[in-house]
């Protein structure tokens, strides 16, 4: 997986520099997205790995999972891909476009896991709070998890807030034993 994202990541910051002089980043993150997505399907992995097909019908199945929506430079950059025999590590690279895309645009993506489903205000807050102590405009997710018991738990980038029950209910179980 490391090395994956060590090969992934100057062709990530190729697209990512390309997308800003272009000022295009949200229509490349959709397509990088879009691309990483279809060659996790096991029916266009065994394609884009077979060795019976040509580069130039790679290119063609790439481009068609875009709906025929190709810049010229995302032509390009997929040109290389497949020249490269890089198709595979397009799930990482996209991951890195968008970490790079959030980094830019001041934003960060935010996953908030509750026992139960967070009020419209409860949402604000945490919103307010979290941008107060970032710094930067935050994109939440909410999601149900009744493992938790009570509480919730934040994860911001590589920032873990956890203030579920659960785990104060561990922290009170290891200092009692």
């Amino acid at each position: 997986m490391s090395e994956a994202i060590t090969i992934a990541r100057p062709y990530a910051q190729a697209a990512f520099e390309e997308a800003q002089k272009l000022s295009d980043l949200k229509g490349w993150a959709e397509a990088l997205l879009s691309l990483a997505e279809a060659v996790g399907h096991p029916e266009v992995r065994a394609v884009v790995t077979s060795p019976r097909v040509t580069k130039a019908q790679l290119e063609s199945l790439m481009e068609g999972l875009l709906g025929g929506q190709v810049t010229p430079q995302q032509h390009n950059f997929v040109r290389v891909l497949v020249d490269n025999q890089r198709l595979l590590i397009l799930p990482e690279i996209a991951v890195i476009f968008e970490a790079l895309r959030a980094e830019a645009e001041k934003t960060v993506n935010v996953v908030v896991d509750s026992a139960f489903e967070l009020s419209a205000a409860q949402q604000a807050k945490i919103v307010s709070s979290l941008k107060a102590r970032m710094g930067r405009e935050i994109k939440l997710v909410c999601k149900i998890n009744k493992e938790l018991l009570g509480g919730v738990v934040i994860r911001a980038g590589d920032k873990v807030i956890d203030g579920s029950a659960r785990t104060r209910l561990g922290e009170m179980a290891n200092a009692l034993a």
